[in-house]
């Protein structure tokens, strides 16, 4: 596994200042989103931010989908308030949960974007599946102790990758 394999396409300030409507007319089609800390802080119900941004989504012509390791009884809820299929317990970073996640709603990799705050998870899995991915910083720093451990991991490559932005001029 190369590095740059768990570069994020690109990244946004966050996920509700994404320009989706560049997206659809760019052939875009589906938008898989983490929960945690991408769309809320961890273990935080659906709020009416998020719940307008699955509104815009379906009004621009997208499917959606949540791709979580959380279990049913955390994304149902979650899910159900933002009117989303899911898929619990998806065991990011395998790509297998994402393909699922395509299959569910009818599209090829080529079709969909990922949403989500983490490299090792999220990244990584969905360009594994061949999906867009862009990467958003963390909505509130409060987090499991495993995933404080991943992002001590995630900040060298991410300096790696804000290194090659600059040498290419972007």
């Amino acid at each position: 596994m190369g590095i740059r394999n768990l570069w994020p396409d690109e990244e946004a300030p966050s996920a509700y200042a994404i320009d989706y409507e560049g997206y659809y007319a760019q052939g875009k089609r589906a938008v898989l989103f983490d929960i945690d800390n991408t769309l809320v802080p961890h273990g935080a119900p659906a709020t009416p931010e998020a719940q307008a941004l699955f509104v815009r989504l379906r009004g621009i012509g997208y499917v959606t989908c949540l791709v979580s390791n959380n279990q049913t009884p955390r994304v149902k809820p979650f899910a159900d308030a933002v009117d989303s299929p899911f898929l619990p317990n998806a065991h990011k970073p395998a790509a297998s949960g994402y393909r699922k996640a395509l299959q569910l709603l009818g599209v090829s990799p080529e079709q969909a974007l990922l949403v989500g705050d983490q490299l090792f998870t999220d990244v990584w899995g969905a360009k594994r599946a061949g999906i867009r991915t862009i990467l958003v910083p963390r909505i509130h720093p409060k987090e499991e102790i495993q995933i404080v451990l991943k992002r001590l991991l995630e900040r060298p490559v991410l300096a790696l990758y804000h290194r090659s932005l600059k040498k290419r001029g972007q």
